[in-house]
């Protein structure tokens, strides 16, 4: 009876211990190859884009860039994750990337290594973001899609790729996360 009990408890423990994995746990490498996590974000409010150099939407990291600068003192970032799942829109290295963003669009944001969004390979960041168990599930359906995340590392919206990341409604739900308590 005891066995079962501590079985019992053993596997409750686990149960709960894979729900508290939050936003801030995954496993992510950046644009160097470093692992590392989205634990230096706790307490932030960050917008995660999938993005793309070779895309008719990457002009967007102007904006990208501009609203990071703009609300960065009050604790905003933009994180980018390269993705050549859609058109072959992102076929160089981690190193071109981090250069064709600074060199063309001065970004100062933090990037990461390229990854799938989408598919059998998706990253477990995407899983979280647009998985079943999303508040906003689906399969991405192109490069420039938003998520922002709350200060608790809570999902809040997801913009498509046809949202501009200085569009009204992106400023505002910006705005309003960064305000919430």
């Amino acid at each position: 009876m005891k066995t079962l009990a501590l079985l019992a408890a053993l596997l409750l423990f686990q149960i709960a211990a894979a729900r508290a994995e939050s936003i801030y746990d995954i496993k992510v490498k950046d644009i160097d190859g470093k692992d590392t996590t989205l634990g230096d974000y706790k307490g932030k409010v960050f917008l995660i884009v999938n993005v793309a150099s070779k895309c008719g939407y990457t002009k967007q990291y102007t904006a990208l860039e501009a609203i990071c600068q703009k609300y960065k003192a009050k604790g905003f970032v933009v994180l980018g994750f390269p993705c050549n799942q859609f058109g072959g829109q992102e076929p160089g290295t981690n190193e071109e990337i981090k250069q064709f963003c600074s060199s063309k669009f001065n970004v100062t944001f933090p990037l990461f290594d390229k990854i799938e969004v989408n598919g059998d390979k998706r990253h477990a960041l995407y899983v979280a973001l647009a998985g079943k168990n999303s508040p906003f599930p689906g399969d991405i359906k192109w490069n420039f899609s938003k998520f922002l995340i709350g200060k608790d590392g809570k999902i809040l919206k997801r913009f498509e790729s046809s949202a501009a990341p200085d569009s009204p409604a992106v400023i505002e739900a910006i705005e309003a996360a960064l305000a919430a308590k």
